[in-house]
């Protein structure tokens, strides 16, 4: 009764849009939301109450994007999709209400991916309004690593457990489930690059306090056909922790959550450390008691 909520497409990309019906004094605030769910499930459904909340308590126009999902539709399309939907609402803001300089882009799990995807892509455009925000609620962010403190803890925690988390990264980029035991061992990551990106992906940037009882583990093997079949998994829109400083330093002002049953917590902590180290505000939640 609160809300007008309208189905439409951006550009060809289905969004559903929230906006309050108290008339403002003002232009509002916009949130784009793009939901979790690994790039194979969720919608804009089974999202609704969360973006309703959203428009509700903050008092803005929340635009909730309903990209396509894998395997059907082949990666990197959720990314392209998000990226022209937020670009559309840059361009348009004002035929909503919406004040184009206070647009934050907000996403949970594969959702917060996305969105430190949008983010990077559009920190040094100049022919657009600038993000002002971007909220990453428990994001996943490398594929490098998958033996950091939080995955060592939380590998068998219910809903997203680490054998689950490579599972489900394997079936968005439409690979051979059969890779999943050496990507857990990290055969599929040559010792050059272990090198190149130990300085932002590393259990020892992880603070002593989230490394109780935590076991380096023993060297792999590196399989190089391993690594041939996964490429994806190096790119910056699958794993955002590998983008350069040139990237990272454009970034808007960043919350960041995460929760102590969490297999991606860690992933949330190195993010932080690295935006911190390029001068990008962080604010950061942690929920002690929170799960995947």
């Amino acid at each position: 009764s609160q809300l007008f909520i309208k189905d439409l497409h951006f550009d060809g990309v289905p969004v559903r849009i929230y906006l309050p019906r108290e008339p403002s004094a003002s232009k509002r605030r916009g949130v784009v939301f793009i939901h979790g769910g690994c790039g194979i499930f969720g919608s804009i459904r089974s999202y609704e109450r969360i973006c309703r909340y959203i428009a509700r308590k903050s008092d803005s126009v929340v635009v909730s994007v309903g990209y396509h999902l894998a395997p059907e539709h082949k990666y990197p399309a959720q990314t392209l999709e998000c990226l022209t939907a937020t670009e559309h609402f840059l361009k348009t803001a004002e035929a909503s209400g919406v004040d184009p300089t206070r647009i934050i882009v907000c996403g949970d799990s594969v959702g917060a991916t996305f969105t430190a995807s949008v983010c990077q892509e559009l920190g040094h455009r100049t022919d657009l309004p600038k993000i002002r925000a971007q909220v990453l609620i428990y994001p996943f962010l490398q594929a490098l690593n998958f033996n950091l403190p939080s995955y060592q803890k939380n590998a068998s925690v219910a809903f997203l457990s680490q054998e689950r988390t490579v599972h489900f990264i394997l079936k968005y980029l439409s690979k051979d489930c059969s890779l999943k035991e050496p990507i857990l061992a990290g055969s599929h990551v040559p010792e050059s690059v272990n090198l190149k990106y130990r300085k932002w992906i590393s259990p020892d940037l992880i603070p002593e306090v989230f490394k109780l009882g935590y076991k380096p583990p023993l060297p792999t093997l590196f399989l190089p056909q391993v690594h041939e079949e996964v490429q994806e998994l190096f790119e910056p829109w699958v794993s955002p922790l590998l983008a350069e400083d040139a990237v990272v330093c454009g970034l808007p002002d960043t919350c960041i959550v995460t929760c102590e049953h969490d297999v991606l917590r860690d992933d949330g902590l190195l993010y932080k450390k690295r935006l911190e180290d390029n001068n990008v505000l962080v604010t950061w939640h942690h929920v002690e008691k929170g799960f995947h």
